[in-house]
């Protein structure tokens, strides 16, 4: 068996597949390693069959969408998993062949309400039903605690003692478990009457993951984080640097246009000498009225260096071929003792 596992921050994603066949599937991809994912299946000479997310992930946004549509392998998720572009939906006992392997669909919902575990020959992908010492939160949408308990005492914890546990999160650098260590020593699992387990998750009082609203949107719904967005807009866009734009300030630069594209307030409390102000949010009502020439090279500037390379981009599609943005914004500019006009 081809079996490689993938640690991005707390994030664990499984590379398992057949040595026979070659044929593979990924659990749990994690968006910023896309580029490791394909590596290594190339490197282990696998094809991808089947990419599963087991559950509509709240704390980082899922690469199952892009790296189904990159490979054309359908995404894999619980039949009552919200996410549109789920391509295959599984219920309870349903059953993936990938080659020789065979993966097993249990439906443990509780963290979420389409959680399910993956169980093959001598192991089981919990999510986050079951993790290392711990278990899945249930207070984040569709979480229950009263369907935790049935998951993990009536489904989870029936499974051979020595069936290996491989979770979806891992903080402290474990690899696996197993599932009589876990019954041995995790202590959420310690209460086994289901009242006194559902208070305990109950009176857990956890903070909520960085970027949930915006993991829950975009794993819900297939839609882009702010992260893709400017991804793909700086993978379109050329940048000048700071000290490449001072040297043509005052110079023969009739051709450039500086566009200082903050609000008011920002850019008269100080600006690049020269620049011209006009704010992000009217930038396609205005474009056409404040610069006619569609060749006319623009520079576009903000804060942070973000929002100007989402400028610059939207004014290619437009029509202006040579619109740049300025590598790091007007904090950078200010921090390298570059001048300013008030």
């Amino acid at each position: 068996m081809v079996f490689e596992q993938f640690a991005t921050g707390g994030c664990q994603s499984y590379l398992v597949g057949c040595e026979t066949s070659r044929a593979a599937v990924l659990i749990d991809p994690e968006l910023s390693a896309i580029d490791r994912y394909l590596g290594l299946a190339a490197q282990q000479g696998v094809q991808i069959r089947y990419v599963i997310d087991t559950h509509t992930h709240a704390d980082h946004f899922s690469a199952g969408r892009e790296l189904g549509k990159a490979l054309s392998a359908p995404l894999v998720m619980h039949r009552s998993s919200p996410a549109p572009h789920a391509d295959m939906r599984l219920d309870d006992g349903d059953m993936l062949i990938v080659g020789q392997l065979r993966l097993k669909a249990l439906h443990t919902p509780g963290h979420t309400q389409d959680s399910m575990c993956l169980v093959m020959e001598d192991r089981v992908f919990t999510g986050d039903t079951l993790l290392i010492g711990g278990t899945g939160r249930t207070d984040l949408p569709t979480g229950d605690p009263h369907a935790l308990y049935e998951s993990l005492f009536d489904k989870v914890l029936k499974l051979p003692p020595q069936t290996l546990v491989y979770p979806a999160h891992e903080y402290k650098g474990r690899s696996h478990s197993t599932i009589g260590a876990e019954m041995a020593d995790n202590p959420r699992l310690q209460k086994t009457d289901r009242a006194a387990f559902v208070e305990m998750m109950q009176q857990l009082n956890l903070a909520a993951p960085t970027h949930l609203t915006e993991a829950l949107r975009t794993n819900m719904t297939g839609g882009k984080s702010v992260a893709q967005l400017l991804a793909e807009a700086a993978a379109k866009t050329p940048f000048m640097s700071l000290a490449e734009l001072n040297e043509r300030i005052g110079g023969n630069s009739r051709d450039m246009v500086i566009l200082d594209i903050r609000e008011r307030e920002a850019f008269e409390a100080g600006h690049i000498a020269g620049a011209r102000h006009l704010p992000r949010g009217q930038l396609e009502l205005r474009v056409n009225t404040e610069f006619p020439d569609p060749t006319v090279r623009i520079v576009t500037c903000c804060e942070l260096g973000k929002i100007s390379t989402l400028a610059a981009a939207t004014l290619r599609e437009l029509g202006f071929r040579r619109a740049v943005a300025l590598d790091g914004g007007m904090q950078s500019w200010r921090e390298a003792g570059y001048p300013l006009e008030m």
